[in-house]
């Protein structure tokens, strides 16, 4: 059963929405690249939004979009290794980071904690 209906989707049981997605998009001079994302198992999607307002809930309100056809989109995407279609995500995680490395002590920090040790030893 469809979850959502559209004014302009005659078949309520399609796998995709009729008419244009909201798509993430990076700009980059006089071309637009679209962003590609990875599923939680790690396989490459293409994302598409419904409306603006749930992509700018989901990926931020600075993050620019174009509006393309769920076909274009497979089309652009499927020769990048990106075959799935996912539509309204509603969890997304920030980047991994790396853990902060502790700085190290002062070399001679190290030396006079060396040289304690040596003397409680003997």
């Amino acid at each position: 059963m469809c979850l959502f209906q559209y004014d302009d989707d005659p078949e309520p049981e399609e796998r995709t929405p009729a008419g244009l997605l909201y798509v993430p998009a990076r700009p980059g001079g006089a071309h637009v690249t679209v962003r590609l994302f990875r599923t939680p198992l790690g396989a490459r999607t293409a994302v598409g939004f419904t409306g603006p307002d749930r992509l700018a809930a989901t990926l931020g309100a600075g993050q620019p979009w174009i509006r393309l056809s769920a076909a274009a989109l497979r089309a652009m995407a499927e020769p990048l290794g990106a075959a799935l279609l996912t539509v309204d995500p509603a969890l997304t995680a920030p980047a991994a980071a790396p853990a902060p490395v502790a700085p190290l002590p002062p070399r001679a920090a190290v030396g006079a904690a060396a040289a304690a040790r040596r003397e409680g030893a003997s």
